[in-house]
């Protein structure tokens, strides 16, 4: 069964995609940026965006049923390769205990206030033990 997760986010309505989909076990949380979907604003520091992203993305796997525990797969997306090691300590701190398949990519993105993107795959185990139930 296929469902889609929307944050609100404006992007997602304007752009027509949703911020995860849940489809069977499986949990694909889009490309998540820093913004505070609240206000619509983000911070200038990439270490504050990483840490709202993994907000944003805390919230989506939430509604899906799953947590950072439960992710199998991330992919960091930076404008600047250097700000990288700036973002380490929330990652470690959401990923560190139950790490997933990593890459990292240098690549330009959306809008030049965003400084890093964040997209993830995770595996509800929740789903995995009805079904076994």
């Amino acid at each position: 069964m296929r469902r889609a997760i929307f944050s609100g986010s404006s992007f997602e309505r304007e752009i027509g995609y949703a911020r995860a989909v849940v489809d069977g076990e499986w949990v694909f949380v889009s490309g998540t940026t820093g913004f505070d979907y609240a206000s619509m604003t983000i911070a200038d520091d990439v270490a504050a965006q990483t840490e709202q992203c993994l907000a944003n993305i805390a919230t989506a796997l939430a509604e899906a049923g799953c947590g950072f525990a439960d992710v199998v797969r991330v992919r960091y997306i930076l404008p600047d390769a250097d700000d990288f090691p700036a973002c380490w300590p929330a990652l470690r701190h959401c990923f560190g205990a139950v790490p997933p398949a990593a890459t990292m990519i240098a690549a330009g993105l959306a809008d030049p206030r965003m400084k890093i993107e964040i997209e993830v795959t995770a595996r509800r185990r929740a789903a995995e033990e009805e079904r076994d139930a």
